[in-house]
Parts: structure tokens; C-alpha cells; sequence
């Protein structure tokens, strides 16, 4: 049973229940305890589940330790402390790692001290194990285990199948999952979910606790912290310490209005209030989104203000620097040494980066959880207030972000989703379990259903995994895949096959797949390069610029793209792969306000009355809400307003007369990219014609050089037919080669690393290709094809979203109200724009956005 912790326990209380050394150390380091160690650290030592949801910097770290500490303390005091890990912390990042056994020193270090006074010795011990440990580190771990072990979710799971090191984890009474939410969000958390059942069929109940940031509903991440037991969720207990902590936020335009401002005014002014809050401030951090946007934002700013910044006190931080660069940064930050740090998404994560007194975001951060996770970055220390500016640079930006400061203000945060039944995951976790020991099939079903992730696996996917991992599809043989275990079903017993099991496991072991990024060739020659995540979004025809020159998709193979010369504009922004999607609770909250500043245009309500409306629902000031309401108030007066209660499509005759249909659908790209897929595929099938797709966040666009049926092919579809349209639409796309080649590399069909031998990306991509067009001629429902048509309709596209937005059409919720156009409508323009855009300069995109806004107004004013 999951229940919100509603007892505060006392100094007193807690004090009485600790060790002496660790109160003594204790009390002399702090004057209290924080609001998450007084409703927490008692119920750890009680040996309940507790899962701790506060800001960074409210003690969340030491509030898991603290009761771990003093037992083993206490064990030691006595002459029982054994040879063996009583803790395990787990963490997603080994970053984080690092900094936990620095930061347990001083606890640990300062109880030893105290202890040689009375002339005892503690020994506790902790030590970092991850893929990084060497060889040497390893054998020392075997012969004298730490006491608290930190790792990896990846590297639990290799110690799970160590036949000698599994004996130091028979005493494990508490495992810390740091950072739950960022883990249970994707496969890593599906993984680890399992592992940890692994490790409860091992030794038999444990302490789970969870660390996390704001997330919501607690109650689902309590649930996959710690499992279920006979169909039945186990007993967690919640700390929710979220909102003690102040915000100090606000959304800042760069300029009074932002359609007006030509190109060079916003950059200059831009670039003037960043440098302006940065010099405000000791340290700044500022979030870009985009690992281009981290590089020519560090760049501008020493370009413009060579005296403010220079090589020693401004520095980039994204995934693509090396690990050596960004361990720098992160120490240059702890140090105090930079003025500004300028990151694209990698420092969202609890790395100990110092004190910061300033976050930035640059545009729309995309979700309200994201936003209060970057904004929490600042001010580190319990009682400081967390002071984030969100700075806009067009009209649909400064409506997201404001919804966003709404949100996070009345703590109102998007969900979270955690992937279920993937079945590739499940498939080496199977191998892993055979590797332990034989199991039975069908007590191995009953360990895999404990996990949140598995909860709902049907007995059919269970099967049909032990199936593929037990070779019974035999001329899978042909291409090289061999069976990784036996399966008895006389005995209905299975296990490992083979003596090599152990080695292969260990050695490709995890879910993150390994990525490159892709040759682009034009005539044999090559043109230029692009990421995996790019190319997995191409269809045959899009049209991508790439060095100032527009190409057009061929076909890929392996990581080879075969492109041809074409004219514009493009269908596939050359930055597509890098935007984050917004979430679909903040897309509804855009969609209810529009649904309301609708009502007032429509009612006649003065504009006195509407601003007074917007400054007060989004805590906006008055540039920001003027900005909104010129906004409004063009897209009511030449078109209509869309909202959560009308669903607007809009028809309009482009340049060279191409035909463009545009649904104002604004629910997020990943429920947008479902919806335009289906249609382009009914359309394509069954007015037999093709046309382009565009998608953003709000909404999508169809185009063709004749007739299109868009309208047409959006009613054929319904909440009953979406998911057999998408699977089919998505078959010969390379997002499910790209997917199926992941989930391939997952489940083992493809072995990324083979007696020291690593295959290449490449290879593994053309390797998945076959074993894809193999599979699909094979058996239509094999599992891990299967799980890579999940993976592309469930995660990388919303299809449960998307079906729930053809209901509420179904159900007359939403009305489909169709309208034409001499110009895109102003909440069209981006979208459409978006493929000019990229052949345009800078300069000429605005004056372009401009003159489309002018003609808007004459047409008003006509």
C-alpha cells in the first residue's frame, strides 16, 4: 500500500535513535535536521519503504545515509560488522557516483575520528563499482567488500550473474535508487525494475529507498520503486518536501514586442539582458535545449562582451564534449571559478555542481517538471530560494512559457511516463536469470510480474521471449542468431545454454544502444554528416539543408544516407532532431487557456478586461501580456481560435500553388507525429496519392503539388483503427529500423561485442535491416519486432494520447471546424514557416516572419 508520510518526527526522537558517534558528528556539523530527514530518516531505520521527492539541496542524500550509518555503526561498535555490502546506491549517472563516495567521506571520516578518541576502530568502508573500476579494483572489492556499494543500474545486474561477488550481496538490507524519476522514464528504469526483484529472489526483502526531483504522481513512482508481491502493490511510504522551497521565476522578453523587432534588435538585446543577469550574479548556469544552441550561445557571448568572458570563467556543457571537458567544467563550477556555465541538457541531473545563484532558460523547456528541475539547480541550500528567467524569442514560446511559470507556481507538474512490457529488456534479464541458477517457467513468471514494469505481461509475450532466446525459431540460425538458453517444458524448467553465457552478458549488458552519426552522400560523394536521430526520422522524399544546400531522402544503408539535389523548402528542419517535445498535460494547458481567451474575443470583453485576465491566470507582466493579447486577437479576428474544444484545420494555397492542409492540433510533437503518419498513410493508400509531412509541437501540416484529401483521410481515422494504421505506416520507415536495431542489440540478436571484437554502428544498422526484413517475412508477431513497433507508437510517438484526442472527436467533445486561407493564420505561421526557415539567413527568417505578420494585419484591417 502506497500512503503519504504525514508524521514530523522531533530532534529529540530522531537523536535518541541514532548512534552516538553519528549524532555526536551530527550535531556538530548542523543545527537541525531538514524537513525530509525529519519525516524520513526514523522510518529508514524502521526498515520501511520510503520514496523522498524534494528540491536539490533540501538533504535528500544524507536524509537516505544517515540511519544506514548509524547501524552500521552501531554493528561495528559491537564486532558484527561482516565482510559484506549492507547498501547498495544506485545511480543513472557514474558522475553522481563519484560524488556520493566524496560526499560520504565526511560522515564517515568524521565518526572515525570520533571513534579513535574513545580508542575504537569503525571500518566502514564504501567503494564506486561501475563499467570504469578497474581490473585491480575489482579484486580488491572481492576480497574485501565495501559495506556501502555505489553503482550503476547496469553494473547490479553483471554483479547479479558474478558467482563470487553474489555471495557479498546475500546481506544487503537497503538499496538507494537515486534520481528515480530520470530512470524510471525510460528502459534503464525497466531494467533496473527487474533487477532489483532479481536481487529480492536472491536475499529475500530489503529497504528500498527512492530519491527523486519534482515528479508526478508519486504514486506511480513509488510503485515502481518497490514492486508488487502477490498482485498487490508493497507497502512505500511518500515524503513530498516539494514545494518548501521558494521560486523566484519569471518569463522576460528580450524586447517589448517581439514581432516588430528586427532581427539585429533582438539578437543585440538578447544577448544585453543575458550579459546583464549573468554580471547580477555570482554564478549562472543557462539551459539551451540544443547542443548547437550551448555552443554558439557560449560563443556569442565572448564575441559581443570579450572583457566579461573569456577562456577561464565561461565554459560549455553537453553529452557531445568529452567526459575529461565536462568533469572540468563540472570541478571549475564546484570551485567557483567560472562566472557562467552554459549546458543543453546535461546538467539537469543532481551532479554536485557548487553553489549556483542563477538558472536561465533560453526558450521553452518544454514541460513544467523539467523547468522546476533545471530552475532547482539554483540556489543549493535548504532555505535558498530557486531563481529561474525564462527568456522567449517568438510569440508561441512566450504562451508555453508562460503556462509554465502558471504551472510551476501553483505546483501543477506534468506526468510522468514509465515504459511497461518491453519485451526486449525482458529477453536479457532472462538470459541473466538463466546464467544464476536453472528456474522454473513458471515461479520465473511469477519474479517477472513483481516488477511495475511487468505487472500487466501477458503469459503469450512470456512464452514467445523464451521462445526466440531459446532458438526455437531455428533458421534464425541463418543469420547468425543462436539460442542463448535451454528450455525443459517437460521439466518446465529453463537455463543457460552454452560457456561462453556469462562473458556475452556482461560484455553487452544494458539498453542505452550505441550511436554514430551518418554519412550523407550525394552522387557517390560525400556531403556531409547528420545524427542517428535525424536520420531515423527520414521518410523517402523528405527534403533536409544540409551546408546550405537542400538534398532529397533516398534511402538509407547502415549509417550511409543516399540523397539527391532538390529545391525547397524543406520538410525536415535540420535542428528537428535535437528540440525536446512538449508534454501533453502543458499542451492541454495552453489548449484550456486558449479555449478561454476565445470566450472573451467572442463575448466583445474590452481589452482592458482581457489583459487584466492574462496578467493575473499566467502571473505575466504587462510587455508579456500585450505580446499575448496582439497575438489572440489577430488569430480570432482572421481565422478562429483552436483550443481543447476545437480542433481547426486550415487550408491554404502556398507558393508555386502547392496545397497545404494544417491541423491545429497543439498536443505535443510525439501525439502530432502518430496522428500525421496515419493520415499520410490512409491518404497514400486510399486516395492513392503522397504527400509531405511537417510536425511541431503544435500541430502538422500536410502538402502536395495537387488534390490532398487531408481532411478526408483524418476522418477515416478513429481511436479503434490508430494503432493497426501506425503500424502499418511506420513498417518500411527507418524509425523502426533504427528502433528494431536497438531493441535487437538489447535482446542479444545483435551482439554489439564479441570476444574483445566491438561491432561497428554501421554494421549493427545493416545487420538490423536484414534481421528486420527477415523477422517480418518470419513471423509478424515476433517478440523483439514486436517490442521495436512499441517502442516507435508507444515512447518515441504518444499513440495513447493520440487516440484519446479521436475520442473526444468521436464524442463531440472536439468539433473539426475547416476554414480557408489567403495567408497562413498567425498560429500557423511558425509551423508552416519552419521549413523555410532553414534556407533562409537569420536575417532574412525574420523579415520574412515580418511581412507574413503585416500582411496579416492589413487583412484585419481591411
Amino acid at each position: 500500500m502506497i500512503t503519504k508520510q504525514e508524521k514530523i518526527y522531533s530532534k529529540k526522537e530522531i537523536y535518541k535513535n541514532l548512534n552516538p558517534l553519528v549524532k555526536e558528528w551530527f550535531k556538530k556539523k548542523f543545527n537541525n535536521f531538514t524537513p525530509a530527514q525529519k519525516y524520513a530518516i526514523m522510518d529508514i531505520h524502521q526498515k520501511k519503504n520510503v520514496l523522498i521527492s524534494s528540491p536539490t539541496g533540501s538533504g535528500k542524500t544524507l536524509t537516505a545515509f544517515l540511519s544506514i550509518i548509524s547501524e552500521l555503526a552501531t554493528l561495528a561498535n559491537k564486532g558484527e560488522l561482516e565482510d559484506k555490502v549492507y547498501c547498495i546506491y544506485i545511480s543513472p549517472l557514474k558522475a553522481l557516483d563519484n560524488d556520493i563516495e566524496k560526499n560520504l567521506e565526511e560522515p564517515l571520516n568524521g565518526i572515525e575520528e570520533l571513534a579513535k578518541k574513545d580508542g575504537k576502530k569503525l571500518g566502514i568502508r564504501k567503494a564506486v563499482r561501475t563499467g570504469d573500476t578497474t581490473q585491480y579494483q575489482r579484486s580488491k572489492m572481492l576480497k574485501t567488500p565495501p559495506h556501502i556499494l555505489i553503482t550503476t543500474p547496469e553494473t547490479l545486474s553483471i554483479l547479479l550473474v558474478a558467482p563470487k561477488f553474489r555471495e557479498n550481496l546475500s546481506h544487503v538490507k537497503y538499496v538507494i535508487v537515486d534520481e528515480i524519476h530520470s530512470l524510471a522514464e525510460n528502459k534503464r528504469g525497466v531494467h533496473l525494475s527487474l533487477s532489483l526483484e532479481r536481487l529480492q529472489h536472491l536475499i529475500g526483502n530489503y529497504t528500498r529507498i527512492g530519491l527523486s526531483a519534482t515528479v508526478y504522481p508519486l504514486e506511480k513512482v513509488a510503485s515502481f520503486l518497490v514492486g508488487y508481491e502477490y498482485g498487490v502493490v508493497r507497502d512505500c511510504l511518500i515524503v513530498d518536501i516539494n514545494y518548501l522551497k521558494q521560486l523566484d521565476i519569471k518569463v522576460i522578453s528580450p524586447v517589448d514586442d517581439i514581432i516588430s523587432a528586427d532581427p539585429e534588435e533582438m539578437n543585440t538585446a538578447m544577448y544585453s539582458l543575458l550579459d546583464d543577469l549573468i554580471l547580477q550574479h555570482k554564478t549562472t548556469l543557462i539551459f539551451t535545449n540544443t547542443r548547437s544552441g550551448t555552443e554558439s550561445m557560449v560563443f556569442n557571448l565572448k564575441r559581443r562582451f570579450p572583457v566579461n568572458y573569456h577562456g577561464e570563467n565561461i565554459m560549455a556543457h553537453h553529452s557531445s564534449l568529452s567526459k575529461e571537458i565536462r568533469l572540468e567544467t563540472e570541478n571549475n563550477l564546484k570551485e567557483g571559478k567560472l562566472k557562467v556555465v552554459v549546458s543543453s541538457t546535461s546538467l539537469e541531473l543532481g551532479i554536485d555542481i557548487g553553489y549556483i545563484d542563477l538558472v536561465i532558460l533560453v526558450s521553452s523547456p518544454k514541460s513544467v517538471s523539467r523547468a522546476l528541475q533545471r530552475i532547482g539547480r539554483s540556489g543549493h541550500r535548504l532555505h535558498d530560494k530557486s531563481k529561474g528567467r525564462i527568456i522567449v524569442v517568438d510569440r508561441d514560446d512566450l504562451v508555453e512559457c508562460s503556462l509554465i511559470l502558471k504551472n510551476a507556481v501553483e505546483g501543477k507538474i506534468d506526468s510522468i511516463n514509465i515504459p511497461r512490457n518491453c519485451l526486449d529488456v525482458l529477453s536479457q534479464q532472462i538470459y541473466g536469470m538463466a546464467i544464476e541458477h536453472k528456474w522454473d517457467i513458471d515461479y520465473a513468471y511469477e519474479v517477472i510480474k513483481k516488477s511495475y514494469c511487468y505487472k500487466n505481461l501477458t503469459e503469450q509475450d512470456y512464452l514467445g521471449v523464451l521462445s526466440y532466446m531459446a532458438g526455437e525459431y531455428t533458421s534464425l540460425e541463418e543469420r547468425y542468431v543462436y539460442a542463448k538458453i535451454w528450455v525443459d517444458y517437460h521439466q518446465n524448467q529453463f537455463g543457460k545454454r552454452g560457456k561462453l553465457a556469462r562473458m556475452l552478458y556482461s560484455t553487452n549488458i544494458g539498453t542505452i544502444p550505441d550511436r554514430t552519426a551518418a554519412v550523407v552522400k550525394c552522387a557517390g560523394k560525400v556531403v556531409g554528416r547528420v545524427e542517428e536521430e535525424f536520420m531515423e526520422k527520414l521518410q523517402k522524399g523528405d527534403t533536409f539543408v544540409l551546408g546550405g544546400n537542400i538534398y532529397r531522402f533516398n534511402y538509407a544503408r547502415g549509417m550511409s544516407i543516399n540523397v539527391s539535389p532538390a529545391s525547397g523548402p524543406p520538410t525536415i528542419p535540420s535542428w528537428f532532431s535535437e528540440q525536446l517535445p512538449l508534454s501533453f498535460d502543458l499542451a492541454l494547458d495552453i489548449q484550456r487557456f486558449r479555449e478561454n481567451m476565445e470566450g472573451k474575443f467572442y463575448y466583445g470583453r474590452s481589452k482592458e478586461e482581457i489583459m487584466s485576465f492574462i496578467q493575473d491566470y499566467l502571473y505575466v507582466d504587462y510587455n508579456a501580456a500585450n505580446s499575448i493579447y496582439q497575438y489572440f486577437r489577430e488569430q480570432f479576428l482572421y481565422a478562429s481560435i483552436p483550443s481543447n474544444r476545437r480542433l481547426l484545420v486550415e487550408f491554404y494555397t502556398g507558393f508555386g500553388g502547392r496545397k497545404f492542409v494544417v491541423f491545429h492540433s497543439l498536443f505535443g510533437r510525439r501525439v502530432n507525429d502518430a496522428l500525421s503518419r496515419a493520415v499520410a498513410y490512409v491518404i497514400a493508400k486510399k486516395y492513392k496519392r503522397d504527400v509531405m509531412i511537417s510536425v511541431s509541437d503544435n500541430g502538422f501540416y500536410l502538402s502536395s503539388d495537387g488534390k490532398i484529401s487531408g481532411l478526408e483521410g483524418f476522418k477515416d481515422l478513429t481511436s479503434e483503427n490508430l494503432v493497426d494504421i501506425l503500424i502499418k505506416a511506420i513498417t518500411k520507415t527507418e524509425t523502426l529500423a533504427s528502433r528494431f536495431r536497438h531493441c535487437a542489440g538489447r535482446s542479444l540478436m545483435i551482439l554489439r561485442r564479441y570476444k574483445g571484437q566491438e561491432k561497428s554502428v554501421g554494421r549493427q544498422q545493416v545487420k538490423g535491416k536484414i534481421l528486420l526484413k527477415f523477422v517480418q517475412e518470419l513471423d509478424d508477431n515476433f517478440s523483439i519486432l514486436k517490442e521495436a513497433r512499441r517502442e516507435v507508437i508507444e515512447d518515441y510517438m504518444d499513440v495513447k494520447n493520440a487516440k484519446r484526442v479521436l475520442e473526444w472527436i468521436e464524442s463531440g467533445q472536439m468539433e473539426i471546424k475547416q476554414i480557408n486561407t489567403k495567408i497562413p493564420s498567425p498560429f500557423a505561421f511558425n509551423l508552416v514557416a519552419q521549413g523555410y526557415l532553414d534556407v533562409l539567413k537569420y536575417e532574412e527568417r525574420i523579415e520574412f516572419i515580418k511581412r507574413m505578420h503585416q500582411a496579416i494585419v492589413n487583412e484585419i484591417s481591411d
